[in-house]
């Protein structure tokens, strides 16, 4: 465990040192050459800085996240959640950073969940992010809300890339991406998955992953109890 650990670090110095390079590189550059940059490339180098600044804060959020979440300090805030507006808030935020993705959302329910809205939209955003990182090549997301008994039922699916089955569970390890098969492409500390998971688990819901070969594509399935009055009364008193 002590050199899965100590590769982790290892990797997440790696993830943070690359941003703050990036945003020093880019910032001296517009400095140094302010007079002698066109408007365009002054908006290209900005942007630039903008996306490496916003990678940071989420690999600075995920090492607080899990470090709550290991010491079992995160606090849990439930309440009645409309799903339709969660999904689609946090695929407005992410498709922010995808500006040319196309987000496919189905509603086909309309029944609230009792859950963290917080941590709910935390689980949103980083499986679409984990989705459009993984899309790049169809640059296409498709998301559908369903219901089944007293759980609604959410699946976020990307094309491109198929995972194998004996990797279903590993994914949600947390040090699992340090040898990762899609490491090469993709950039990540390898938290989003095991920080998506152990939130769904603190609001009893549940995550789990298929996948397609014709055409390959990848699904994760969330699964989060419906609102109940009486239920809802029995867990808030837990």
């Amino acid at each position: 465990m002590k050199n899965i650990k100590d590769e982790f670090i290892s990797t997440l110095s790696h993830e943070i040192r690359t941003p703050l390079t990036s945003i020093k590189g880019f910032s001296k550059t517009i400095l140094d050459n302010w007079e002698s940059l066109s408007d365009e490339q002054k908006k290209k180098f900005l942007k630039i800085i903008q996306e490496q600044s916003q990678r940071l804060i989420n690999l600075v959020e995920n090492v607080l996240n899990v470090s709550k979440i290991d010491s079992d300090r995160g606090d849990i805030v439930l309440k009645k959640i409309s799903l339709k507006d969660a999904i689609n808030n946090a695929s407005s935020l992410v498709k922010m950073n995808y500006g040319d993705f196309d987000y496919d959302i189905k509603i086909c329910s309309n029944e609230p969940v009792l859950a963290d809205e917080n941590k709910l939209q935390q689980v949103l955003i980083n499986l679409l992010d984990n989705a459009s990182k993984y899309s790049k090549n169809s640059k296409k997301v498709e998301i559908s809300l369903t219901n089944n008994k007293n759980s609604a039922i959410i699946c976020i699916k990307n094309y491109g890339v198929q995972i194998e089955e004996k990797y279903f569970d590993k994914i949600f390890d947390k040090f699992y991406r340090i040898e990762n098969i899609l490491n090469s492409t993709t950039q990540g500390s390898g938290l989003g998955l095991y920080i998506t998971k152990k939130l769904l688990e603190q609001m009893k819901g549940e995550i789990t992953v298929r996948s397609y070969d014709e055409p390959k594509s990848t699904e994760f399935v969330v699964t989060l109890p419906l609102y109940e009055v009486e239920q809802a009364l029995k867990r808030v008193s837990e």
